[in-house]
């Protein structure tokens, strides 16, 4: 058990006798009242979003979760599907469930697939994955300003801001938890 207090993004609880994944927690201390934790939880079966306030003292049961690595092989148009390179056993999760993770699926990548009681419920992805730019506006020549940024659109859909040197054709860095740019792949 942890106290309410204790919670961070990404980690997984029970609440209600049902597995949730914290996506924002918030301290509250309201003046002369006792302090809240406002959360945001996603439900690890549905990919529901629920937001709950917990007293500072509740005590939460941590959902515990198996995880396997699998490569990801395809996406149909409405699942992604994704083999245990031990058994090739495959299993197939929906966008819902995957959510923003969709963006830094290429095929082939490695990956954490996670089960509770049997069942998959999500990935976790790398920390950094490479990806390649697909579309940004071009350079201008003799732009002096070196922490200008500029949006480009990668691959798998993503848009992240890059500085304005990084090109059309370019790979790139990206963080998987925040979604940022981080740097030029070494080629």
């Amino acid at each position: 058990m942890i106290a309410a207090t204790q919670l961070r993004v990404g980690m997984t609880i029970l609440f209600n006798k049902e597995p949730f994944r914290v996506v924002t927690v918030q301290h509250i201390t309201p003046g002369n009242w006792r302090g809240m934790v406002q959360t945001k939880l996603k439900h690890l079966k549905t990919g529901s979003t629920v937001e709950n306030r917990f007293r500072s003292e509740d005590k939460l049961e941590k959902a515990h979760l198996e995880q396997h690595e699998m490569e990801y092989l395809y996406s149909d148009g409405s699942d992604y599907h994704f083999m245990n390179s031990e058994t090739y056993e495959q299993v197939a999760l929906s966008s819902e469930i995957l959510g923003d993770n969709v963006y830094y699926l290429i095929p082939n990548i490695k990956l954490m697939v996670e089960y509770y009681n049997g069942a998959a419920v999500g990935i976790d992805p790398p920390k950094v994955v490479e990806l390649k730019v697909t579309d940004t506006t071009p350079n201008m020549k003799g732009a002096t300003v070196t922490a200008s940024q500029k949006p480009a659109t990668l691959e798998t859909g993503l848009v992240v801001n890059v500085p304005s040197f990084i090109e059309v054709g370019e790979v790139i860095r990206v963080d998987t938890g925040e979604g940022k740019y981080l740097e030029r792949a070494k080629g």
